[in-house]
């Protein structure tokens, strides 16, 4: 079956219906019918709030987390020894925020697809890394 390691920036164009959210939503589709399987870690739920908050209000994500907790998508709520130790070395060797770092060694623990529209923020390590990207847009 295979894995996908959502990052917030897929997450937030679901929830807000941006550009890219169909493919978002083909995902939950399969992921619903037991055809991939969706993850995405808790410190990536900070950062969809952090950024709903600074934008809309606190109820905003609230109701946002409501509904991506009614979503086929496991929260990690816990950092293994594994993911700690891979989110320190890309965080350390690239210019990424930590939440990035965090959400990319999932995707390579897991043997994942990062599912992603930061172009900006990712395109060059697909150069240097081998990880293995779905973008929405």
């Amino acid at each position: 079956m295979k894995t996908y390691i959502l990052d917030a920036c897929a997450l937030i164009a679901f929830i807000l219906d941006e550009d890219g959210a169909e493919n978002v939503e083909k995902l939950l589709s399969l992921s619903h019918e037991r055809k991939c399987a969706l993850f995405i870690n808790k410190i990536n739920l900070l950062e969809i709030y952090y950024n709903l908050r600074k934008e809309y209000d606190p109820d905003t994500f609230r109701e946002a987390f409501s509904r991506i907790c009614a979503l086929p998508i496991t929260i990690i709520d816990t950092i293994s020894d594994e993911v700690l130790i891979e989110a320190g070395r890309l965080k350390s060797e690239n210019r990424i925020s930590l939440a990035d770092s965090i959400a990319l060694a999932e995707a390579i623990t897991r043997n994942a697809s990062l599912v992603t529209a930061d172009h900006h923020e990712f395109d060059r390590l697909g150069r240097t890394e081998h990880i293995k990207f779905h973008w929405i847009r």
